[in-house]
């Protein structure tokens, strides 16, 4: 058993100083907490990765669409379509991290 580069005597001997230091009384109190802030941690950083892929997936919907755009025969002035599109991305990007600051 190696969890985090630590073998089972290194773990044996932390509880032993764990406990000597809080108690059996209050040694369960500490794991519960510790378990939920890891749970938490956890969540946090799913939520993270979920929203990241979700704003990388959009700007790559979108630069995708602008190239599409810029390279249809029917676009007299691609280059203006991709910039303006372009421009657009961080600004939206911007005002949805600011949105999220607001709600937090």
């Amino acid at each position: 058993m190696n969890i985090f580069g630590i073998g089972l005597p290194e773990m044996i001997l932390i509880m032993l100083v764990a406990l000597l230091i809080f108690g059996p009384k209050k040694l369960p109190e500490i794991g519960r907490s510790v378990g939920k802030a890891i749970k938490g941690f956890q969540d946090a950083s799913r939520e993270f990765e979920s929203e990241f892929k979700r704003e990388a997936d959009r700007i790559e919907q979108t630069s995708s669409e602008a190239a599409s755009i810029a390279t249809s025969p029917k676009s007299d002035d691609a280059e203006a379509v991709v910039a303006t599109v372009v421009e657009s991305v961080p600004a939206e990007v911007e005002a949805k991290e600011v949105a999220n600051v607001k709600d937090a």
